[in-house]
């Protein structure tokens, strides 16, 4: 079974009915590393790529494992990062990887239930927008939203609606949570509950890439 036979067999609702997808041949990694993210590297450094494109859309699948344990993401294609407000951090990764839109055969991560990771869609996605159609969360707790929306991004979009920030200058890691059960989580100073939030040891955004990558690399 081809990886991207095992990928539409967990994943068997991305392709919509009518569609079909054109899949190109299974090669190597190639395309180096990033020596702040060894472990996003080492995976990547293990990993066969398989372009595919459905219609009009671009996507290669990267998979990696034995050939009885395979998994994966579903990824953009790398990113011209000229000109983006995103992160150094961001911008290294879309030289490798435009982002990831869906998985299979996951461990638990934070990037689990998410419909967008690192990608562009979420990446323009109006926070200001989101904050301010949340104020209220801080207008009833007698509270100001203690962020500067403008300063920050989505790096991913939960399928709820929940979004993982990142700073766009030093990578400092937020979640906006208004619907969660999440552990290792702490409200951001200044925040009600179920609002802004931080990850317990996970400060910014090369750390939860990392923290991300080793579950995968981990994961037999």
């Amino acid at each position: 079974m081809s990886d991207w036979e095992r990928f539409l067999h967990e994943v068997s609702w991305f392709l919509q009915p009518g569609e079909s997808a054109a899949v190109g041949e299974a090669q190597p990694w190639t395309r180096g590393s990033i020596d702040d993210l060894p472990e996003l590297s080492a995976l990547l450094q293990s990993t066969t790529l398989t372009p595919v494109s459905v219609g009009s859309n671009a996507f290669e699948l990267l998979a990696w494992g034995s050939p009885d344990d395979r998994r994966g993401w579903l990824c953009r294609p790398p990113r011209d990062v000229d000109g983006d407000s995103v992160s150094q951090t961001h911008k290294s990764f879309w030289k490798l990887c435009g982002g990831i839109v869906e998985r299979f055969h996951e461990p638990a991560t934070w990037w689990n239930n998410q419909n967008e990771v690192l990608t562009v869609d979420a990446a323009r996605l109006g926070i200001a927008d989101v904050l301010t159609d949340y104020a209220w969360l801080w207008e009833d707790a007698g509270l100001e939203v203690p962020i500067n929306p403008d300063e920050y991004y989505a790096v991913a979009v939960e399928a709820n609606g929940n979004l993982t920030l990142a700073h766009r200058d030093d990578g400092r890691l937020l979640l906006f949570a208004p619907d969660h059960a999440f552990t290792h989580v702490a409200r951001l100073a200044g925040s009600p509950p179920y609002s802004l939030l931080t990850i317990d040891d996970v400060p910014d955004l090369a750390t939860w890439i990392e923290v991300c990558a080793a579950a995968w690399r981990q994961h037999r």
